[in-house]
């Protein structure tokens, strides 16, 4: 699928691609390379599917990766996604790539009967930094947190608006 994402040192929109890695997954981002989660391991696991990110300037670099789980019963999965590490913080290269590949996780929500309902959980080893990425998620991503868990959940308002605003 085409998105255009935002080159930060020009701000200007940068045609790239998201697409399925059906083959040479251990090729993915790990931890070696300084990403948070090891994609090759976890795109083995069964039912999910993995889409990198990468831009028609420079395809050979991904610059995020997502992985989902569209088998669940009544919502999409979003296991894992990750934006490269050279697109955190002040320096970072590119903007919009996680609004991007989440707004891409909505749609294969609605694509697969799912009715646009995006479920994840937000897992991190200190309370505070989990309740930051949290709230992170609902103001910029339109998640609601299911009950007191760490789970969230986008509904569908919340996934026409990413769509809306990421991938059109």
């Amino acid at each position: 699928m085409n998105v255009k994402i935002l080159e930060t040192a020009t701000k200007s929109d940068i045609k790239s691609q998201i697409y399925l890695v059906k083959k040479n997954k251990s090729k993915l981002p790990s931890i070696n390379e300084g990403w948070r989660f090891n994609f090759s391991k976890h795109s083995k696991r069964k039912d999910c599917e993995t889409y990198i990110l990468t831009t028609d300037k420079t395809p050979e670099i991904i610059e995020g990766c997502l992985i989902i789980d569209t088998k669940s019963p009544h919502q999409v999965y979003m296991a894992f996604v990750e934006v490269a590490p050279h697109n955190r913080g002040d320096k970072k290269r590119y903007e919009r790539v996680a609004g991007c590949l989440i707004a891409f996780a909505c749609r294969q929500s609605f694509i697969n009967d799912k009715e646009g309902y995006l479920a994840f959980d937000v897992l991190e080893e200190k309370k505070e930094n989990e309740t930051k990425l949290m709230t992170l998620y609902s103001k910029k991503y339109n998640a609601v947190r299911f009950d007191t868990s760490t789970t969230m959940i986008i509904l569908p308002e919340g996934s026409e608006k990413l769509i809306n605003e990421f991938l059109n």
